[in-house]
């Protein structure tokens, strides 16, 4: 399989989305893409063997909210021409996660190495999307703020199975005052392609979180003020969870808050 091609488009200029992926590709920019390429759709990855491809469509149509898909490749196919027409999905995320066996075996900043002609990639809504929205109404986000990583959890609500699949949901989390929570909630709502509405805010403990220190793996801002409340999100982490349930013999995911920048407009995946 041929790489995409990644030459300029005649003498149209780059967008900020496509310089991006640039810097990304030749290991530039190496740490998370909250905040990144501001008005671009980011998205989840996850790369699965065609022997599991259906059943993990499946689970996505299934598991809307924190699956919300965008594209599907072809079998064995590194491009994603429907997000971006030079997209390499091996080289075009600054951190991969590698699992066998539905065990997390080792963190890259490149794939290219361990791609295989019967992969199949899944690109998945991202809540960085949303974001711009939220900070275009006024709505301070502190990940941001501090040139984090939105923090997630995983909750003890179980998403529905489809074949092999299955698992807890997965969730981050944004500590908001009880205004901007409403605000949120009506703001997000329109992007049901990039998670849409909250899944719970207030009091974690209802969904399993019984600290909210100890975000999954460690990452991002997890303070949350009196005046604030937490308010949780689906989350495109959740195939973590249903890989590590399922035990496919190999797959390959973004690493959590390290996305795939992609051509499309956030403002193009609004309903109103």
């Amino acid at each position: 399989m041929m790489p995409p091609d990644h030459s300029p488009s005649g003498s149209q200029p780059a967008s900020r989305a496509q310089l991006e992926r640039r810097r990304i590709r030749v290991r530039e920019y190496v740490t998370h893409t909250a905040g990144l390429a501001e008005g671009f759709v980011q998205a989840n990855i996850c790369i699965l063997p065609k022997a599991w491809a259906d059943e993990f469509l499946l689970y996505c149509q299934r598991n809307p909210k924190p699956c919300p898909l965008l594209s599907m490749s072809d079998v064995g196919d590194p491009a994603l021409p429907e997000l971006g027409r030079d997209i390499d999905i091996r080289s075009d995320l600054p951190a991969y996660c590698v699992f066998r066996n539905g065990e997390l075996v080792e963190e890259l900043n490149d794939v290219t190495h361990l791609w295989r002609d019967d992969l199949v990639t899944f690109a998945l809504g991202c809540s960085f999307s949303f974001e711009s929205a939220l900070l275009e109404a006024g709505i301070p986000l502190k990940h941001i703020e501090r040139g984090e990583s939105v923090p997630m959890y995983v909750t003890n609500v179980d998403t529905t199975p489809a074949g092999r699949f299955r698992g807890k949901l997965v969730v981050s989390m944004r500590p908001l005052n009880a205004a901007n929570a409403i605000r949120a909630v009506q703001i997000t709502s329109r992007f049901p392609r990039v998670h849409g509405a909250p899944v719970h805010l207030g009091a974690p403990s209802l969904i399993g979180i019984d600290d909210l220190r100890k975000s999954y793996l460690g990452i991002g801002t997890t303070d949350v003020a009196p005046d604030e409340l937490p308010v949780f999100w689906a989350c495109g982490v959740t195939p973590h969870s249903a890989i590590q349930a399922a035990r496919p013999p190999f797959s390959i995911t973004h690493k959590p808050g390290h996305m795939l920048i992609t051509d499309l407009a956030n403002a193009s995946l609004a309903s109103f």
